[in-house]
């Protein structure tokens, strides 16, 4: 092994997160996990936003760049979009696009809401933790990979909206394949060029754009590697 392979290895032992980060975001997941698993089901943890959770789960404790760099490239764009809506609704009293309503809905629990406020922080800590360990450029195109996989399973397996009466928390219209909006699905096309159009916009108008921004901004998961000091 090569002094900067070495270098490398030392690098990914750990070290760029605080176990106290670690700790908050753990404590959070044994929380929501249960409460989401009880309340909407666990179709509803086939989410991008859900997947995204469970996946930096994993990535903080491993300080996997891969990971975390995947789940960046994935809901970055789109949850700013769920904060810009919030700080909007907040300041202005008035949404953009209405992704954040719920938040200011008196009749949905305090707890709840609490909960759901991770639209809102994940993408900073996902941003934050891909400047501390690094972007890794392979990420964007798992992230596709992943992303279509997802749309197909939630497309052929989980259930169509509304939500069935006895169950109205019931996760439906899983990252919208059928259509936005959890009352009915779309009906101006056939269902499976929706489908296909849903899988091109995905990595053209989210993914892409995103993979060029962290590629500009961040340095590159390796390169922060090779720069931690060796603890041999």
């Amino acid at each position: 092994m090569t002094q900067a392979d070495s270098r490398l290895v030392a690098g990914l032992r750990g070290g760029r997160i605080p176990p106290a980060v670690k700790t908050v975001y753990t404590a959070f997941m044994a929380v929501l996990i249960p409460y989401y698993w009880v309340t909407y089901g666990p179709v509803n943890f086939l989410w991008f936003c859900d997947v995204a959770l469970l996946v930096t789960l994993v990535a903080l404790w491993l300080e996997n760049p891969f990971l975390a760099s995947m789940q960046a490239t994935a809901i970055l764009l789109p949850q700013m979009l769920w904060v810009a809506d919030f700080l909007a609704r907040l300041i202005a009293g008035a949404s953009i696009i209405g992704l954040a309503d719920y938040m200011f809905d008196p009749k949905i629990p305090w707890y709840v809401r609490g909960l759901s406020s991770f639209h809102g922080w994940l993408p900073l800590l996902l941003a934050w933790m891909v400047w501390r360990l690094g972007y890794d450029r392979r990420a964007w195109i798992a992230q596709i990979v992943v992303a279509w996989v997802l749309l197909m399973v939630c497309y052929h397996y989980t259930p169509l909206p509304p939500p069935p009466p006895e169950d109205p928390n019931a996760a439906v219209n899983v990252n919208w394949v059928f259509g936005f909006g959890k009352e009915e699905a779309q009906t101006w096309m056939d269902p499976r060029l929706y489908l296909a159009l849903l899988m091109a916009f995905f990595p053209v108008c989210i993914y892409w754009p995103t993979h060029l921004a962290l590629g500009r901004l961040v340095p590159d998961w390796r390169a922060i590697a090779v720069r931690q000091p060796s603890s041999a």
